[in-house]
């Protein structure tokens, strides 16, 4: 049998916002009602070349498909004119073990994924009125976050803060290219935004606790390997609610974990991603809220699979019962 390879253009045919955000929302509350199996990433760092590469792997309980992931983080590869992200997604069959597909899709899975997730928890968690956002970094991720969350509610005012002025500027470029009103700012005044999102690789907090202000929503995304530290514990000292997408994890490698290293909360302070999207959100007009996303292999497994039935490649059915297995 000769396994498909689906190439980036294929996946971007199939990947269709609605299809993409429902899929998403339905691994993540899955996952927050135990109905998946998710191995701990392996995480390789390459110091000398400014990257990292991380392998997950995920299942949700009676799906016909499994997943291996290997995604990679190159940070300078823009200055050498190359993307910052690479990778494959392996779509194995849960009924037999064969390797149903390989998605070539350079990293762009994961981006969708991470985009998808972080803009539902951000709508879900964020007041009804919260209208500016700001943005902490200047990549892709950035720019897919504000995207993603235009999609979901309206967006009056993008702040973009980066280490480099240049790229902060040319992100709000692309963004005001897409209709929205964006300009770069400082960190203080970006912090200040009704809803604040974080998508650097920063081993040190990008920003201070006492610039979020009261009713704001913050989601950290870039913080997935332990060096890693986006948000401040004392910003999570401040929140009434603490949302996480994976509670190991995020105690292991987000940011969730180094507050509670630091003291700054208990160690099961925090309320599963997808239980907050399975109901309503209640929160207080002045309540601050934090979300740690570091990323699902479940997801990465429900969207690959919903990704290749989209294309056509319909999954295989053979009998589970253990008396009566089928000839493939």
């Amino acid at each position: 049998m000769t396994v498909p390879v689906l190439g980036l253009e294929a996946l971007e045919a199939a990947a269709r916002p609605e299809t993409v955000f429902e899929t998403v929302r339905a691994a993540l509350i899955a996952h927050a009602e135990d109905r998946t199996t998710v191995p701990a990433p392996l995480h390789l760092d390459f110091p000398q070349a400014g990257g990292d590469c991380h392998v997950k792997a995920g299942w949700i309980t009676g799906d016909d498909d499994f997943v291996v992931k290997i995604v990679s983080g190159f940070y300078r590869n823009p200055d050498r004119g190359l993307p910052t992200n690479h990778g494959l997604v392996c779509v194995v069959s849960a009924l037999t073990g064969q390797v149903r597909a390989v998605l070539d899709d350079r990293g762009r899975l994961t981006a969708w994924r991470t985009a998808a997730a972080g803009a539902l928890v951000t709508h879900a968690m964020s007041r009804a009125d919260a209208g500016t956002v700001g943005v902490f970094g200047t990549g892709e991720q950035a720019g897919l976050q504000v995207e993603w969350l235009g999609m979901l509610r309206p967006l009056a005012r993008v702040l973009v803060h980066g280490r480099d002025a240049r790229k902060a500027a040319a992100l709000c470029d692309r963004l005001g290219a897409l209709g929205y009103e964006a300009r770069p700012a400082a960190a203080d005044e970006t912090a200040a935004a009704d809803i604040v999102i974080t998508t650097t690789p920063a081993t040190a907090p990008v920003l201070a606790a006492a610039a979020i202000r009261p009713g704001a929503h913050v989601t950290g995304i870039g913080a997935d390997m332990p060096h890693k530290n986006e948000l401040p514990a004392d910003l999570f000292r401040r929140a009434e609610t603490i949302v996480t997408d994976d509670h190991s994890q995020c105690l292991h490698h987000g940011d969730f974990g180094h507050a509670v290293r630091a003291g700054a909360v208990a160690e099961h302070a925090d309320t599963a991603a997808g239980a907050v999207l399975a109901g309503p959100a209640r929160r207080s007009a002045t309540a601050v809220t934090v979300a740690d996303l570091t990323g699902v292999g479940a997801l990465d497994a429900a969207l690959a699979s919903a990704l290749i039935q989209e294309h056509g490649l319909v999954t295989e059915r053979f009998s589970r019962h253990p008396d009566r297995a089928a000839t493939p």
